[in-house]
């Protein structure tokens, strides 16, 4: 395996650990996400750092060829705990990255000036890492604690919606102490909404563990899926209308959000009834994304600028991708925020900022700028 070179720390560019992998099921797709990234972003510029975390929660320096973290091979991607473990240190305000070994000494292997950690889901998007990189003082991409765990929680996320005034659709919650003390309860609560109902892991993204189901039998099975992700639920009614996104990109300073054009996910005919996780990370022509979509002026405005409020609302950093359904009456009903959304040559946020004039590796650097001007601690 060939990893990265780690350079003294009298180095002149800034060193970027690149973080990904990660406890939650969506690792693989984490590893995908890397591979996007590692690809992309100017080895000239940046001294980059690839750090795996395995299933188990061990850090270690893995290869920085994006070949290897891609969907280009027969099996998912898949970072295997090794002999040596890596940790960022922080010491008198600087941190750097200290290698451990059995029956050896820690090792230096050098300062990091900002961590772009690329993790989906729960101990990495949710704001668990993001406390971690706060209490060691290190600048990091993207948003911080409360965003993080807001972003990632679908419940919380709507209750912040709400209360910032955005339209959200018809929902239930199904807590695992209400699942235990009255699972009947819980799906005749559900049984209410309007039907199709998607049943999701309230913390989990990528589609995993989502069930689109069309009539109450299938509710408790839905439910158990979605508990084998998480054991708080959230169903949501099925809305009509189509999908439109933005993606959502911090100001410099104390400037407002930035905003890409709207784009629209068209999922083709074959086999997706709607944007699962094959469709969106496996099968290249499963979905069509238009950039700008072909919505009014006034619509295109107005959902910019709703994209802009729910990032706000979270209180996000860095970046986030913002997902809303488009009705036929007009309404705009905001669906969810993704605070670090996925970054695989199909993904949608980079696409959406590449039509509206900034290419993937030039939006990699703006967020690494924004991470190293942002101030650590309480802002």
């Amino acid at each position: 395996m060939s990893v990265q070179p780690v350079s003294s720390a009298g180095g002149s560019k800034p060193r970027v650990a690149v973080l990904f992998g990660g406890r939650s099921s969506e690792h693989s797709v984490s590893c995908v996400t890397a591979a996007g990234v590692l690809e992309a972003i100017d080895h000239s510029k940046y001294d980059v750092v690839p750090i795996g975390i395995a299933r188990n929660g061990q850090w270690s320096l893995v290869s920085v060829d994006p070949e290897q973290w891609s969907l280009r091979s027969e099996s998912l991607p898949e970072i295997t705990a090794g002999p040596e473990s890596v940790v960022i240190s922080s010491d008198g305000g600087s941190q750097e990255l200290v290698s451990h070994a059995p029956d050896a000494m820690p090792r230096s292997l050098g300062r990091i000036d900002v961590v772009l950690p690329l993790l989906h889901g729960p101990f990495g998007e949710d704001g668990t890492l993001q406390g971690l990189l706060e209490m060691t003082d290190i600048r990091y991409v993207g948003a911080g604690v409360l965003a993080s765990a807001v972003g990632m929680d679908k419940h919380y996320m709507k209750v912040v919606f709400t209360a910032a005034g955005l339209s959200v659709g018809p929902y239930e919650v199904i807590t695992d102490r209400q699942w235990a003390q009255d699972a009947d309860a819980c799906l005749e609560r559900a049984s209410k909404l309007a039907f199709p109902l998607f049943v999701k892991p309230a913390r989990a993204g990528s589609s995993m563990g989502i069930t689109r189901v069309t009539e109450a039998a299938e509710l408790r099975a839905a439910v158990e899926t979605a508990r084998q992700h998480d054991p708080k639920v959230v169903i949501e009614a099925g809305i009509t209308g189509r999908e439109i996104e933005v993606a959502v990109l911090q100001g410099r300073g104390h400037d407002d959000p930035r905003t890409s054009q709207p784009g629209e996910i068209a999922v083709n005919d074959g086999g997706h009834e709607w944007y699962d996780f094959e469709a969106k990370y496996v099968d290249g022509a499963a979905a069509e994304l238009s950039c700008p979509a072909d919505l009014p002026d006034d619509v295109t405005t107005r959902v910019r600028e709703l994209a802009a409020v729910a990032f706000d609302a979270v209180g996000a950093e860095g970046l986030s991708r913002v997902d809303f359904f488009y009705t036929r009456d007009g309404d705009l009903v905001i669906n969810e925020i993704n605070t670090m959304p996925g970054f695989t040559p199909i993904s949608m946020y980079p696409q959406m900022w590449a039509k509206s004039g900034l290419p993937y590796t030039e939006l990699i650097d703006e967020l690494i700028s924004l991470a190293l001007e942002r101030p650590t601690g309480l802002r």
